[in-house]
């Protein structure tokens, strides 16, 4: 895989766990937008552009994932804080136990030891190769009609 398509294939994978990660945070405390973008890119490569974060709290809010609410703080700006909904915490619980099993098979998978899977079935070799020959073709490929 070139570098540009592994690159492409790691976006859709953070894309597809922020939300649950957004989730997580929350589940601790409520906290504003911004606050939420420097942990997720604090967090070793998992944000790697800021203008995805606020399409996805609205997105989470649409869904009823989240809540937001204006809280203008003395000596700060009033900032816009996000969270957790009993629904969300519904979502993140479900996101965990599927998480743990979902990554241990792709693991399993990238790794060559997933148990009882196809990554456990060796890769064919010549002698292989050459048992699925027709008896009587000298091993000659069985695919083609000699007249």
């Amino acid at each position: 895989m070139s570098g540009m398509a592994a690159e492409g294939g790691l976006t859709e994978l953070r894309r597809g766990v922020l939300g649950p990660c957004v989730l997580a945070l929350l589940e601790l405390r409520p906290r504003f937008g911004l606050e939420l973008v420097r942990e997720l890119s604090a967090a070793d490569g998992l944000l790697t552009s800021d203008g995805t974060v606020y399409p996805l709290l609205n997105r989470l809010r649409d869904a009823g994932l989240v809540t937001s609410e204006w809280q203008d703080n003395e000596g700060e700006r009033a900032r816009r804080y996000y969270s957790i909904t009993p629904a969300g915490q519904e979502t993140l619980a479900g996101f965990r136990s599927d998480w743990d099993q979902f990554a241990a098979t792709v693991g399993g998978v990238l790794n060559h030891t997933l148990q009882g899977g196809l990554a456990a079935a060796p890769a064919p070799d010549s002698a292989s190769t050459a048992a699925v020959t027709a008896p009587g073709t000298k091993g000659r490929r069985n695919d083609r009609h000699h007249h």
